[in-house]
């Protein structure tokens, strides 16, 4: 994989996103700009995670572009409106699949109603569109995250030593009106509930953080410190976004670090890995994830029925699903995302943190 600076990028596809379009028209045989597309990508905002702006976009645009389709890829910047504006932007410009990333359900679902009602095709992307239209969902395989990030942080508390004391988990699941939350929740829950019901863990407090963001998770942990006296030993942390917000409160409150998770393997969750504030993250590969979104939207192009491995219930119906499997990553594998080419060195190896690496 050829690696691009994630500075660089960035910079130009969040300065892009806000003018409400990351990218225009493509084609794999010329750059040049047309005035249609067959593709469109709805990507959600720029904060919940760093990987709509750093990987989803140029992964796409990969992708589609080496498939020889045109397409537009926007960023909605965590505004329905603006995301359903650039969906008829899209319809206008001839696109005929939209490839959906919701920020919420009932937009999300009348997103792809406009498409599929005018003979268009839906791809559910990274989250499922409850009472969508979707044709596939294609994602990460979310109760396999949910399951990695609590037996992470029960490996943590027994190498720790508290785990024979009941210590107390708090959970932080993401927003709820990302239908992945549940599922992510589940895989927690699949784990933790029997460990909660035989007394060898003790529930602590637990909230959904509302559109994922750190500026609602960093007050919730707060409140949840409050309301334990400080007595949290490990915590769920839905994502790297949600685990900086708690490890922020603990540094603010000169706490000592605890087992904790996370998700997408950010740059700096993998420094908090590296200095000991945050035990794992959950790897996701996202250029396959872009690459199978992308191959199921030529499939429909096509009148083909894209790739899928299993089914997901939506509502009453199953859902052709085609979901990929994840990583857990720690400090015994972190340097796996260099060998990738997911991350650079340079990226997380810097600052304060490069006497880690």
């Amino acid at each position: 994989m050829k690696y691009v600076s994630r500075k660089a990028l960035a910079f130009g596809l969040t300065g892009l996103a806000i003018a409400g379009l990351v990218a225009t028209t493509a084609t794999a045989s010329s750059s040049k700009r047309t005035a249609s597309a067959q593709v469109c990508v709805l990507l959600p905002d720029t904060k919940s995670s760093v990987r709509w702006v750093q990987f989803d976009a140029p992964d796409f645009a990969k992708a589609l572009k080496a498939a020889g389709v045109t397409y537009m890829i926007n960023n909605a910047l965590n505004d329905p409106q603006k995301q359903l504006a650039q969906a008829q932007a899209c319809l206008a410009a001839g696109a005929k699949v939209v490839v959906e990333t919701a920020l919420d359900n009932g937009s999300a679902a009348a997103i792809e109603k406009l498409f599929t009602s005018k003979g268009g095709k839906a791809i559910d992307y990274d989250r499922q569109v409850s009472g969508g239209s979707a044709s596939v969902y294609v994602t990460f395989d979310g109760k396999a995250v949910g399951e990695a990030q609590a037996n992470g942080i029960i490996a943590a508390l027994k190498a720790s030593g508290k785990y024979t004391k009941k210590p107390v988990v708090a959970e932080l699941w993401g927003g709820q009106t990302d239908q992945n939350a549940f599922w992510f929740k589940s895989g927690n829950d699949a784990v933790l509930n029997p460990l909660f019901s035989n007394g060898t863990l003790s529930k602590g407090p637990q909230q959904f953080v509302p559109g994922w963001l750190a500026t609602n998770a960093g007050p919730i942990f707060a409140q949840m410190l409050v309301k334990t006296n400080n007595k949290i030993d490990a915590a769920i942390a839905a994502n790297d976004n949600i685990a900086g917000a708690v490890i922020a409160q603990e540094k603010a409150k000169h706490l000592s670090p605890i087992p904790l998770s996370g998700q997408d393997a950010t740059p700096q969750g993998i420094q908090y890995i590296l200095a000991g504030w945050q035990t794992g993250t959950v790897y996701k590969y996202v250029p396959d994830e872009a690459a199978a979104a992308a191959a199921a939207a030529v499939a429909l192009l096509k009148g083909q029925t894209p790739k899928s491995n299993g089914y997901r219930m939506n509502g009453s119906k199953k859902e052709p699903t085609y979901a990929l499997p994840v990583i857990w990553i720690t400090k015994a594998n972190y340097t796996r995302l260099f060998t990738d080419g997911f991350l650079k060195k340079s990226d997380v190896c810097v600052g304060d943190y490069a006497k880690y690496c």
